[in-house]
């Protein structure tokens, strides 16, 4: 299973980027905004935009974790 290592949003507050900041500039969408609420996957280009505006590495955000219902044998 995919998640996140740590809250984006939060990360993003702390480097100057405010939910309305993201949104008046367009740099994410209100859904992908939600999404990062919710907890909930969004598309690799925006994974793409956080790392530019944070400048990290995909893998500083997110990490993939063995559960019991992966389905892979």
């Amino acid at each position: 299973m995919i998640q996140y290592k740590m809250d984006i949003l939060n990360a993003l507050k702390e480097a100057g980027y405010n939910t309305n900041r993201l949104r008046k500039e367009q740099l994410l969408s209100e859904g992908v905004i939600q999404s990062l609420r919710q907890g909930k996957y969004i598309a690799l280009q925006n994974i793409d935009k956080i790392c530019s505006l944070l400048k990290c590495q995909p893998g500083d955000l997110i990490e993939w974790v063995d559960t019991p219902d992966n389905g892979v044998q």
